[in-house]
């Protein structure tokens, strides 16, 4: 799990850096309102964090490894993980230029498409009778 979660979360952080740094070249910012001020992201975090969310989020997933609707259960629990974490970016005002909360929303959104939907479907692969019902099926 946790290499299923590596893979993805490194995917995601590869297209998030491609589009930091086409941010960039078009001038966004890329600056934060933090509790010291205003900071500039940093390169290596965008490629990180994506990383850090899919092994963090693989490997909690396999808590319900096993369970009923376990598939089900880590869609809707990442999926309501990554509107929290969207939120925070989107709804405090601040000196975030918008450019830069349109980007990092972006990222956000692209690193939700490669990590949730995979963990939940490997997840949702261990579901008793899964694969029971496919063998029905094909007989």
């Amino acid at each position: 799990m946790a290499y299923a979660g590596l893979v993805t979360g490194g995917l995601a952080g590869l297209v998030c850096l491609v589009l930091y740094g086409i941010a960039r070249l078009f001038g966004a910012p890329m600056e934060i309102d933090t509790m010291d001020g205003v900071a500039v992201v940093p390169w290596f975090l965008v490629l990180i964090i994506p990383v850090l969310a899919g092994v963090i989020g693989a490997i909690a997933a396999l808590l319900l490894r096993g369970r009923r609707a376990a598939g089900r259960i880590v869609f809707w629990a990442g999926t309501t993980l990554a509107v929290a974490s969207l939120s925070l970016l989107l709804l405090p005002p601040g000196a975030t230029d918008l450019s830069t909360k349109i980007w990092l929303s972006v990222m956000h959104v692209i690193t939700w498409l490669f990590v949730v939907p995979q963990v939940a479907r490997i997840v949702g692969d261990s579901e008793p009778g899964r694969h029971a019902e496919r063998e029905v099926i094909l007989t």
